[in-house]
């Protein structure tokens, strides 16, 4: 039942010590202020620097050849050996563990034309599986198929910024053509990168063509330049990685301790290594906030002590009168929660505004800091837990108060 009196009694003592009130809620206030406020900056810088990753499955590999540099069967070092879509059919068969490969063949294509409007952008020839790899997603149209690559198809998925340069605002671009060295290439769709910034841009500056098509018009048949893979979840990439480069050094006659014939970058491994620096930042994060809370909560434990030993006669006096010790150690402890729990509220309202606004000032143009973010049931959690701190801290205070003697208490000056 609400006890209007006790409540009166509580806000009479903090309308005499204002100042005492404020600077005590002030420092739960800013416990809940800073927990929120950097989660949420750290949320936002981790989001960024994912995106600068630029591929959609952290569990990839790159791979590539360079020139030899030991020799091997009768063969010098110094050689290079190509890449061809053989070994790409050989890695699909023989590498189980492999989810998705995307095969790649650089077009030098000069200026590309539509209409009277003309740029250089790259053109690349891709299988349907980078789609699967790779941070993008189709605005329009659809992307490469296999019916595209079996075919040999004079198509075209463009970049969201191809098409702003060689298009008209308002003219229609799906199943229009735009001119790659001399061959009319149908668009049959428009992707947009999920990274940020000048990556984002720099990726929609690009048309993938069907890889057979760009193997064709370049004359290099079965070549490629390079190719990404994906790793399947349960599978360790770096184990993998060296199933592949093993795979491709047998094939090509390279020898197997040669460190330079085979290339690779391990995702993977570039992505742990980043997760376990946001591991420490978030465990600092926390260091600091948990800190910052304990700061405001012990604040709040001893305003309580000074209200009480500034009260002991008052105290006295209501025990004299009859005031049970369950009356006294609730007034205290409800005093010390209401303050602990307005302060803590107010903290979390100020933190979630604060990376509201971030949000809204960084837009879509954020390169290393992106959505900066809150879970709110940890900024609820951190209440609770001030809340229960508070109670506890405040139930010394409370106790002691619970436990004056009326006789000595009425003597104190």
């Amino acid at each position: 039942m609400f006890d209007f009196d006790k409540w009166q009694e509580i806000f009479g003592t903090i309308r005499k010590n204002k100042l005492r009130t404020i600077l005590t809620a002030l420092g739960v206030f800013w416990g809940v202020f800073m927990l929120v406020f950097l989660m949420g900056a750290g949320k936002g810088l981790e989001n960024g620097v994912m995106t600068q990753f630029g591929i959609r499955i952290k569990n990839s590999l790159f791979v590539w050849t360079n020139r030899t540099s030991l020799p091997y069967k009768g063969l010098p070092p110094g050689r290079f050996n190509q890449l061809t879509s053989d070994d790409v059919k050989a890695i699909r068969e023989e590498i189980k563990e492999i989810s998705y490969i995307a095969p790649r063949m650089w077009v030098p294509s000069g200026e590309i034309t539509h209409g009277n409007n003309s740029a250089a952008f790259d053109v690349r020839g891709e299988l349907e599986d980078i789609y699967h790899i790779m941070a993008m997603e189709m605005w329009k149209g659809r992307f490469l198929n296999q019916f595209d690559e079996e075919n040999r198809r004079k198509v075209a998925v463009i970049g969201d910024r191809v098409r702003e340069v060689l298009f008209e605002k308002d003219e229609e671009v799906i199943g229009n053509s735009i001119n790659i060295r001399g061959t009319q290439y149908k668009v049959i769709g428009i992707f947009k990168s999920l990274q940020k910034g000048e990556d984002a841009s720099e990726e929609e500056q690009t048309i993938f063509i069907p890889l057979s098509t760009a193997q064709q018009v370049t004359n290099r048949h079965n070549e490629i330049n390079w190719f990404v893979c994906a790793v399947k979840d349960e599978y360790n990439a770096a184990v993998i990685d060296e199933k592949v480069k093993r795979l491709l050094k047998k094939r090509h006659r390279i020898h197997p301790d040669d460190p330079q014939g085979v290339g690779s970058d391990n995702i993977a491994e570039e992505f742990a290594e980043v997760m376990g620096l946001f591991t420490g930042i978030s465990l600092i994060v926390w260091i600091v906030g948990i800190g910052s809370l304990m700061a405001g909560v012990i604040g709040v434990g001893n305003i309580m002590l000074i209200i009480v030993k500034e009260r002991t006669k008052e105290i006295g006096i209501r025990k004299a009168l009859g005031a049970t010790p369950y009356s006294i150690i609730s007034m205290i402890l409800t005093e010390s929660v209401f303050i602990t729990t307005l302060a803590g509220y107010f903290g979390l309202i100020a933190g979630m505004g604060i990376i509201l606004l971030m949000n809204a000032a960084i837009g879509e143009g954020g390169e290393f800091f992106a959505n900066p973010e809150i879970d709110v049931s940890v900024g609820l959690g951190a209440i609770i837990i001030l809340v229960i701190s508070g109670a506890v801290t405040g139930l010394i205070p409370a106790i002691q108060a619970s436990n004056v003697n009326p006789v000595i208490a009425l003597k104190d000056e």
